[in-house]
């Protein structure tokens, strides 16, 4: 399976061999002190998060809509957040019970043993959601709710006003047909900030789903890979970050690592661990190109954030004129979709270029996202599988067209691919 890291220091077990930079597998949780926790996830893809946990050695999860649960102990937080590279966040479940009315609603939150997490100057924040539920008003339950958590703390801090200067803890209540969950965000700006991106093109994809379209793939690090409309460079430099097993966030700060309840300590193990487990020295394949100057400027400057110059060849060049430079690769890439008016037939000629490029590369898989639903008429060939994924809120298709060793051993190569799907 492709994944976040190798091996946990402190477990001792070897990598399984042939893997895309192996998970960092720890023990089970040990019951007693774990903490019921939540990765949330990108609509469609909460499988792949689900296997990112697994990966990490957290295999006990309930898979939902939108949100994948698993326990862990304090490390968790701090593994989870360094590692996921396709959640958005990772969240402490509080408490989770029914409620229809704003009394069953207040003693719900008051009862959490927020002081055990929130000291006198914490900066907590209230959000709200309610879908289906009889407390609809979402400014009204936020409001409820802050009050009962002012009350709960008051219990243990006799002071009329928090002053609200220190660490940040950002409390949500989500109602779903009259059942209250309520959590407490430990990672802060979701997990697609990695920080290498300062700046933006103009129709960026977001980390996240260029990590997942990666691990979707089945690339390994031992096949070339090319995004050939690679924009401000985001899947070069996922790959690249997968390719020497980086932690996506390493070079981040996390809200959680400001709070005591976390010691400093775990935080100091978890980054010492991922930076071990870093392979710098891995030779990859790695391309990018684009007809664009201006965002191949960006997709540089982006790969000199990630430490990664090395590590990714970009140049400019149009989709005509790429050439084959390599057998069994992997192609992935997210064109341009041409829902701004007059754009459409340039887009969907890219699109048949895109094709005619697949058939010159004809022993490599390819994979394109795109929301155009006549993709697949301009490209040339049906897709031997699609999947749905959202591009932050536009539905789009994940095409793929899997070469003739997708996925399985390259003969005379050594190799073995990886078997994320």
């Amino acid at each position: 399976m492709t994944g976040v890291g190798r091996q946990t220091a402190a477990a001792g077990a070897k990598p399984r061999p042939g893997q895309a930079g192996a998970t960092p597998e720890g023990a089970p949780p040990e019951p007693g002190g774990r903490l019921r926790l939540i990765a949330t996830a990108p609509m469609g893809l909460e499988a792949v998060v689900a296997r990112e946990l697994k990966g990490l050695g957290y295999g006990q999860q309930q898979v939902e809509n939108g949100r994948v649960r698993f326990a862990g102990e304090e490390l968790a937080v701090c593994r989870a957040n360094l590692w996921l590279r396709t959640a958005d966040r990772v969240l402490v479940e509080m408490a989770e019970f029914p409620a229809t009315t704003f009394e069953e609603l207040f003693q719900g939150v008051r009862a959490i043993p927020w002081e055990d997490w929130i000291p006198e100057d914490g900066r907590f924040i209230v959000n709200g959601r309610s879908h289906q539920s009889q407390l609809s008003s979402v400014p009204a339950c936020q409001k409820v709710a802050e009050k009962a958590v002012v009350e709960r703390l008051r219990q243990r801090y006799p002071v009329e006003w928090f002053p609200k200067s220190g660490a940040r803890y950002s409390i949500e209540v989500s109602l779903l047909k009259d059942v209250v969950t309520v959590t407490l965000d430990t990672t802060g700006p979701g997990l697609h900030k990695r920080g290498y991106r300062k700046l933006a093109a103009e129709a960026p994809i977001k980390e996240t789903l260029a990590a997942a379209m990666v691990l979707l793939s089945r690339w390994h690090p031992d096949r070339p890979l090319l995004d050939p409309c690679c924009g401000s460079g985001t899947i070069p430099v996922e790959a690249a970050l997968i390719g020497h097993n980086l932690a996506p966030g390493l070079h981040r700060t996390f809200d959680a690592e400001a709070w005591g309840r976390i010691p400093a300590r775990l935080w100091e193990e978890a980054r010492e661990e991922a930076f071990d487990l870093a392979d710098y020295d891995r030779p990859l394949d790695i391309r990018g190109s684009d007809i664009d100057a201006e965002v191949l400027e960006l997709a540089q400057h982006h790969l000199r954030a990630a430490g990664l110059s090395r590590s990714v060849r970009l140049e400019r060049r149009p989709l005509q004129q790429v050439e084959k430079y390599a057998s069994y690769g992997y192609l992935i890439t997210n064109p341009p979709y041409g829902e701004r008016m007059g754009e459409r037939e340039a887009v969907e000629e890219l699109y048949r270029d895109l094709g005619r490029l697949a058939r010159r590369l004809e022993d490599w898989s390819v994979f394109v996202i795109t929301a155009h639903k006549g993709f697949e008429r301009f490209f040339g060939r049906r897709a031997d599988r699609k999947r749905k994924l959202y591009n932050g809120r536009i539905e789009c298709d994940l095409y793929q067209f899997e070469g003739p060793y997708h996925g399985r051993r390259v003969p005379g190569t050594g190799e073995e691919s990886s078997a994320e799907g």
